[in-house]
């Protein structure tokens, strides 16, 4: 087993879905098969799309996963699907290089440079060493560590390494770490404001009101992706999970008819809209809203 590195855009070419599956060519069947039971990291490139000029992607790491199996795609010819599970994003976005440090060594070219031939491949082998470093300074505002940012292949690089060896990759599947990643990652896409009434309250210590709910409940197999999760007041919270009010596709506010009392939906803001992150790959998935609407909403 091998770690491995796996690009995909916002609006994605193939049939991605990173919360669940990987779409790719038989390109990269070898790299892919060799990470099945080992751990990968999804990277954002700088184009959103399959149109060669799009921009606004993040060139960053911006989530992990577990690869489970690879299985050809019943379809289409040629193309496999990577299925994957405990998938789990950053509290931040990671950029593939920060100064002279690359977190990937095989995209730095000898003169220092980035190699593109390296960096048009979608599916890469990735050193445990490496895979580490890009999640230490994924979770470093939960792990609460500086890492620092050695440059590749100095000898530092192999001590610092061997001062974190495994816990970081332990942690990735208990509760707590991942129930605490997934509210940083949630609260820093809505701002720390409730999505449906607007509301953004910050205690004397600096802690906001906010709290990070999923749309497809984690009992119900949701993952703890930014897209299936929405940034809530306690009260509408708890109405959120009980069914109380849900979200159309167009992120239109729903509320079960005669279950809502006026007060409350004087509280929604008054355009019946959610309140949505700037970024389009931050906002609620249409798959994780059916399945609120359909299994949970009472309307």
């Amino acid at each position: 087993m091998t770690k491995a590195v796996f690009t995909t855009k916002v609006d994605p070419t193939y049939d991605d879905l990173p919360e669940f599956r990987y779409h790719f060519p038989r390109t990269y069947l070898r790299q892919a098969e060799a990470a099945v039971g080992d751990w990968i990291v999804y990277y954002e490139p700088r184009r959103i799309s399959g149109d060669l000029s799009s921009r606004g992607g993040r060139q960053a790491y911006f989530a992990t996963a577990r690869l489970n199996s690879v299985q050809p795609d019943p379809v289409l010819p040629d193309h496999f699907y990577a299925f994957v599970s405990d998938y789990l994003e950053f509290d931040h976005p990671v950029p593939f290089r920060d100064g002279a440090h690359f977190y990937e060594s095989a995209l730095m070219r000898e003169d220092g440079e980035t190699s593109k031939g390296a960096f048009g491949r979608s599916v890469r082998s990735l050193p445990d060493r490496e895979y580490d470093l890009i999640l230490r300074a994924g979770f470093s505002d939960i792990i609460g560590e500086d890492i620092g940012k050695p440059a590749s292949g100095s000898p530092a690089l192999e001590d610092e390494v061997a001062t974190f060896e495994r816990p970081i990759v332990e942690r990735l599947t208990a509760r707590p770490f991942r129930d605490a990643a997934f509210a940083s990652a949630v609260k820093a896409a809505y701002d720390s404001t409730c999505a449906f009434t607007g509301l953004k309250i910050i205690n004397g210590g600096g802690r906001s009101e906010a709290q990070a709910a999923h749309i497809r409940p984690v009992a119900a197999s949701g993952p703890d992706s930014v897209r299936n999760g929405l940034a809530l007041c306690g009260t509408v919270h708890w109405m959120f999970d009980r069914g109380l009010v849900s979200l159309d596709d167009d992120y239109a506010i729903l509320t079960a008819k005669d279950r809502v009392p006026d007060t409350i939906q004087r509280l929604i803001v008054p355009d019946q809209r959610l309140r949505l992150p700037e970024s389009l790959d931050l906002r609620p998935h249409p798959q994780f809203l059916k399945f609120h609407r359909e299994t949970v909403f009472k309307g």
